[in-house]
C-alpha cells in the first residue's frame, strides 16, 4: 500500500490485465526464489508506526497531510484517515543494539510530530484505537486525499456491494465505506528472512504472536464501549471484510490470521493471495521488481504476511502486523524484542506437527482477554501472564543467538517481565483511567517515554 497509485478509477480491462500480470509475476517470483543465493544477507529489522493526531480536547484532528508537508521528512507518509499518519523507521541490523536504536527513533519522531501538531493546537498519540472517536469521524470527508486510498475504497466497493457489518460483543455497526479502518493504528515489525528459513520462521511468528499480543493490548475502547483488550483485531477484520454473498465460501477474510501452517515457503502464500483474493487497485506499471504482485500483496492484510522487496538484489521479509501502536517508545521496543526473540526461538523446531488451531485460538483469546486469557501451549493450557513469564528465557536465548547484545535484550525483555508481573498493559491503564481527560493524560505520559507499567 506504500507504492504510488496515481488514480482512483480503473476500467474492467485494467482489472483483467492486472490479473494476468499477477499470474506472470508469480512465475517470476518462483524463479527468483529458486536462484542460488537469493535473499541472503544480514538479518535486519524495520518497523512502521501509525499515529493519531488529536486537538486540544483529545478529539481527532484531521491535519495529517498538512503536518507531513510542513515537516518534509521522508519517513512520514499519509494514512487512510486525515487524523492519522505513518512513520517508516530506519531498518537496523538485528545484531548489536537494535531495540535501543528503535526506541530512540520512535521517541525522536514522535516528539517531532507532536511538536508540529502542538503548533496548530494539538498533539500526536501512539494508541491502538483513539477512545474519543465518534461515528462522525467515519465520513468520506475524513479520508485522506491520497489517490491510493480513494482507489482502495472504490476497489472494495466493487467487490462488496453489501454494507460492512461490524459486530464486537454488544457493539453493532453498519458502514458503507472503508474509512472505518482508520480507527486502528498499529506497530508493524519487519524481519528479513532467507528463503530457506521462511516457512519455519513464519510459522513461529504465528505461534509467538498469541502470548506477545496478550501482554501488549492497548485498544480497549471503541465508540464509547469497553470491548476487547485489543479491539483493533476484531475491528480491522470486520471493517475490511470483502466477503459478500459471492465470496462466503472463501476460508479467510482479507484481514485475518490464516488457516494453516506454511509447508514449503513464501511462494505458497503469494500464490494463495493471487488465487483467493480479487485485485482492488489494478495499477499497471512498467517498473521492474514485480510491482503488480507487490501492490496486490499490500491489499491483503493478514496479521503476519510475506513481503518481497526488490531492494538489495531482492529479499523476503515477514511483516508482523498485529501489535498496537504505543503506549511508549520503551513499550514498543520491548514488544518487538519479545516477538522477535520468541519467533527466532520457536523457529528452531518444526511446528507443523502441532494443530494449527492452537495458534489460531491463542491469537483471538489473547486479543479478547489479554494477560488473563487461557492459552494452549506444548504442555497444556495456561494463563497468558504465566506463559509470558515462562517464555522470556527462550526469547532472550533467541535474541542472543542472533547477535543481540545481552544488555539490550535484557532491558527490553525486562519491561515485558515487569509489565506482566504488575498486570499493567496499556489497555489496563486505559480502563483504570477512563473518563474525561484520558486522552490528554495518556499523551503526556506517552511522550515521557516511561513504560506503561510505571505510569501513575
Amino acid at each position: 500500500m506504500g507504492q504510488d497509485v496515481d488514480k482512483a478509477r480503473f476500467s474492467e480491462a485494467e482489472f483483467s490485465r492486472f490479473g494476468e500480470r499477477l499470474r506472470e509475476q508469480l512465475i517470476q517470483l518462483r524463479d527468483l526464489l529458486d536462484e542460488p543465493g537469493f535473499g541472503q544477507g544480514p538479518t535486519t529489522i524495520g518497523a512502521e508506526l501509525e499515529l493519531f493526531l488529536v486537538d486540544g480536547n483529545g478529539d481527532p484532528m484531521p491535519r495529517g497531510e498538512e503536518l507531513i508537508a510542513e515537516l518534509d521528512d521522508p519517513r512520514l507518509t499519509p494514512e487512510l484517515g486525515r487524523y492519522n499518519l505513518e512513520v517508516n523507521l530506519t531498518p537496523v541490523p538485528l545484531e548489536g543494539r537494535p531495540f535501543e536504536a528503535l526506541g530512540a527513533e520512535i521517541q525522536e519522531t514522535l516528539t517531532m510530530v507532536d511538536a508540529a501538531a502542538a503548533r496548530v493546537g494539538g498533539g500526536a498519540l501512539p494508541i491502538g484505537i483513539l477512545p474519543t472517536l465518534g461515528t462522525g469521524d467515519f465520513t468520506r470527508a475524513a479520508m485522506s486525499d491520497e489517490a491510493r486510498y480513494h482507489a482502495l475504497a472504490r476497489g472494495m466497493r466493487r467487490l462488496r456491494l453489501e454494507p460492512f457489518i461490524v459486530k464486537i460483543d454488544d457493539l453493532e455497526l453498519e458502514v458503507e465505506h472503508v474509512i472505518l479502518e482508520s480507527a486502528n493504528t498499529s506497530w508493524q515489525v519487519h524481519l528479513r528472512t532467507p528463503p530457506d528459513r521462511f516457512a519455519r520462521l513464519f510459522n513461529a511468528a504465528q505461534l509467538a504472536i498469541g502470548p506477545v499480543l496478550a501482554v501488549s493490548g492497548n485498544s480497549p475502547f471503541f465508540l464509547g464501549k469497553s470491548l476487547w483488550e485489543e479491539t483493533r483485531i476484531a475491528l480491522f477484520e470486520e471493517a475490511a471484510d470483502d466477503r459478500d454473498i459471492a465470496r462466503l465460501a472463501r476460508r479467510d477474510g482479507r484481514v485475518g490470521f490464516g488457516s494453516d501452517w506454511v509447508r514449503e515457503g513464501a511462494y505458497e502464500l503469494f500464490e494463495r493471495y493471487v488465487e483467493d483474493y480479487d485485485p482492488v487497485m489494478p495499477m499497471l506499471s512498467d517498473e521492474p521488481g514485480l510491482p503488480e504482485l507487490r501492490l496486490h500483496q499490500g491489499t491483503v492484510w493478514q496479521w503476519n504476511r510475506p513481503v518481497y522487496d526488490p531492494a538489495d538484489g531482492g529479499h523476503l521479509r515477514i511483516e508482523m502486523r498485529a501489535l498496537p501502536s504505543g503506549p511508549t517508545c520503551a513499550d514498543m521496543a520491548a514488544n518487538t524484542a519479545f516477538l522477535l526473540g520468541l519467533t527466532l526461538a520457536l523457529g528452531e523446531r518444526d511446528l507443523t506437527e502441532l494443530p494449527f488451531a492452537m495458534a489460531y485460538q491463542n491469537f483471538y483469546r489473547a486479543a479478547m482477554d489479554g494477560l488473563d486469557a487461557k492459552l494452549d501451549w506444548f504442555d497444556g493450557q495456561v494463563r497468558a501472564g504465566d506463559l509470558v513469564l515462562s517464555l522470556l528465557p527462550s526469547a532472550r536465548a533467541g535474541l542472543l543467538a542472533a547477535g543481540v547484545v545481552p544488555s539490550d535484550a535484557d532491558t527490553a525483555l525486562g519491561v515485558i517481565a515487569d509489565r506482566t508481573r504488575l498486570g499493567r498493559t496499556g489497555a489496563v491503564w486505559q480502563r483504570e483511567n477512563q473518563g474525561e481527560g484520558l486522552v490528554m493524560r495518556y499523551r503526556e505520559l506517552a511522550l515521557s517515554g516511561l513504560p506503561v507499567h510505571m505510569w501513575p
